[in-house]
Order: structure tokens, then C-alpha cells, then sequence
């Protein structure tokens, strides 16, 4: 059996589809599940009259290119989201590949950088921006276009200003541990003949 949001179930053969039918088993099972999607480990940061501020998120995505734009996601307990809504400014950074201390500091796992996590790296000051890290794979400088709760999060859509980006290899986040993106998957040739 399968369960639906509504709480309705249907028969289903695939075994490894399980038996979800209260809310809980659902929730666990949707968290198991989306530690098989591999996403990019991005630090948002923001700097601003409201204060300076920096998270971890793998929540992101572009949005639109006509205008430039990406959407993030920040969990509503987060404190550095009032500092962006207030500060109306963000920095989307894609970590690189050596940067997983920067991940982990501004997730509040490193002790000696939880009273200063800009201390992990360094910071490029962008004029009427948020700070841009130095070394990161692309970052996106952003004014706050739009912000909507839902659930647990806030998504956030940004009106890109700025874009810098480097050649290096992008840091992954999938199934609980920081991955990089290793050779090319094999393509079936004969498929597009």
C-alpha cells in the first residue's frame, strides 16, 4: 500500500514502495527518499542595516534567465532569514570542492567559528552586495524579489545583479555526505542514431 497526501491508499506492487499511511511514516519516508537527489551545497549570505549573516542551504535553483533570477530555500527558525528579508540583499554561493569547512561552519558544526563563520574563508566585499566568497564556484549577488512561506521554510526568489564563477569542481550534497561530481556517465550511443 501506498499513501497519499490526503491520507488515501491504493494497492501497488513494487515492493520497495512500502506502506505509508500516517503522516509520520510519510514524512520519514520522504526524507528517506530525497537523500537520493544530489544537490549543490550553497552558502546564502546577506549584509545589511539589519546585520551580517550567513547559512548552509542545498535548497536552490535557478529560477529564470529573462530576468536573471534564483529561488532558495531557508527554514523559517533560521535567524540569518530575517536578516536577508530585512537586509533585502543576498549572496548565493556554490562551494567548490575544498570548501566543505565553509559548509559546515555556516551550519554551526564547527566550534571555532560559531560566534565569527565569515572567519572560515574569505570574503570579497561587493558594493551594495552581500559577501561574495572568495574561491567559490559561482556566486550571485542578489536583490530580494520575492519571499513566500510554505512548511517548515521560506523560499526566496532573487533578482540576480552580479555573477562571478570559476572553472573549479562544484561540491554535492546526496545521501547524508558531501559528494563531487566524478567522470561523465555513460551515454547509450546507439539510443540517438
Amino acid at each position: 500500500m501506498i499513501c497519499a497526501l490526503d491520507g488515501s491508499t491504493r494497492s501497488r506492487e513494487d515492493r520497495h514502495a512500502g506502506t505509508i499511511c500516517d503522516a509520520g511514516t510519510l514524512r520519514s519516508d520522504f526524507l528517506h527518499a530525497m537523500r537520493h537527489a544530489a544537490a549543490s551545497v550553497t552558502v546564502l549570505t546577506t549584509d545589511g542595516p539589519a546585520g551580517r549573516g550567513g547559512v548552509t542551504v542545498s535548497a536552490f535553483c535557478s529560477l529564470s534567465a529573462d530576468p536573471p533570477s534564483v529561488l532558495a530555500c531557508v527554514h523559517q527558525a533560521s535567524p540569518v532569514l530575517k536578516l536577508i528579508r530585512e537586509n533585502r540583499r543576498v549572496c548565493v554561493n556554490l562551494l567548490a570542492t575544498d570548501q566543505t569547512h565553509v559548509a559546515d561552519s555556516f551550519a554551526g558544526r564547527i566550534a571555532q567559528w560559531r560566534s565569527n563563520r565569515f572567519a572560515c574563508a574569505e570574503w570579497d566585499e561587493v558594493e551594495n552586495g552581500a559577501p561574495q566568497l572568495r574561491g567559490a564556484l559561482a556566486s550571485f549577488n542578489c536583490t530580494l524579489a520575492g519571499e513566500m512561506p510554505f512548511g517548515s521554510h521560506y523560499i526566496l526568489i532573487g533578482r540576480v545583479e552580479q555573477v562571478a564563477s570559476s572553472a573549479r569542481g562544484g561540491l554535492l550534497y546526496a545521501d547524508r555526505a558531501y559528494r563531487h561530481i566524478g567522470p561523465l556517465a555513460p551515454i547509450q550511443e546507439e539510443l540517438y542514431t
